[in-house]
């Protein structure tokens, strides 16, 4: 009779764990600022500051990031983060993803950053998610504003 109601109270946790994941809700993903670690006279360096939040009630483990960006409508570049990410459960989560650029092409975002210290950004990517039912691959999307923090 006990081992019978082990087994039940087993099948019933992994039966709720299965719903959860069924129920999965795609992380939200926002752009919060940029962060210049470098300029030189054929480009530089940047940090895309993101906050993911993951909506579920079970913790993510993102296996790769990939993002384009553009900054005020130019094609800026794409970054990659192909190590694991956290995503805590029905939290935010603060993601730094590093960005090489040259200068070639993107004036007016270079301007933009310069000038008004503020750049309006369109971003379109992909994330690959471990959840407990298995893989899967999410869009992203976003566009707005986003302050630069930092300029060297």
């Amino acid at each position: 009779m006990r081992r019978s109601l082990v087994v039940l109270s087993f099948a019933l946790a992994s039966c709720a764990t299965i719903q959860q994941a069924l129920n999965f809700q795609e992380p939200q993903i926002t752009l919060q600022e940029i962060n210049v670690t470098g300029l030189g006279l054929t480009g530089g360096t940047l940090d895309l500051v993101f906050d993911v939040y993951n909506p579920n009630d079970y913790r993510l483990r993102s296996t790769r990031l990939e993002v384009g960006l553009a900054l005020e409508d130019t094609d800026f570049g794409a970054a990659l983060i192909d190590k694991p990410l956290d995503l805590s459960p029905v939290n935010h989560n603060r993601v730094v993803m590093p960005v090489r650029f040259t200068w070639s092409g993107v004036g007016a975002a270079a301007r933009a950053l310069l000038e008004r210290q503020e750049v309006k950004y369109g971003l379109t990517g992909a994330a690959m998610l471990d959840t407990p039912i298995g893989e899967r691959r999410v869009q992203l999307t976003g566009s707005g504003n986003v302050p630069l923090r930092k300029l060297l």
